[in-house]
């Protein structure tokens, strides 16, 4: 058993390589450990990660504000407060904060995580506009 007191935490950390457009702040809550990081990241309006992908998944809890997340070739889903999502292995998918909110959420990955190319700014206006079309984001 490892216990990690919050003054123990590892803290703010820095990805290597940009792994995020726009502003996001990683706080490393678990460092790698028998293949499982945690991190609790907050996206301020707009900001999203890059396309990734775990070697065995990744859980996600959703503690503040609203997102989105879409996996590729799938459609864009919602994210707040209380949600969870479960991404399967090697499923490649983005996920952030909504045009008009900051996001918080605590990011459970197993195994390694394999970062790829940017979502630009035509695909995250693609999809958040996806999702108003649809009346799940206010216009």
């Amino acid at each position: 058993m490892i216990h990690i007191p919050p003054c123990q935490q590892p803290g703010p950390i820095s990805k290597t390589g940009s792994q995020f457009t726009g502003q996001a702040f990683p706080y490393l809550t678990l460092p790698a450990t028998d293949g499982v990081t945690i991190n609790t990241v907050s996206f301020t309006p707009g900001a999203r990660t890059y396309w990734h992908s775990h070697d065995q998944g990744q859980i996600l809890q959703v503690v503040a504000g609203r997102g989105c997340v879409q996996s590729e070739g799938g459609d864009c889903h919602e994210l707040r407060v209380g949600d969870t999502v479960w991404t399967p292995p090697g499923e490649r998918h983005w996920h952030g904060a909504a045009p008009d909110s900051y996001l918080t959420h605590v990011a459970i990955s197993l195994g390694t995580t394999h970062w790829a190319e940017e979502l630009d700014e035509l695909g995250y206006q693609a999809a958040v506009d996806a999702l108003r079309d649809a009346g799940v984001l206010d216009a």
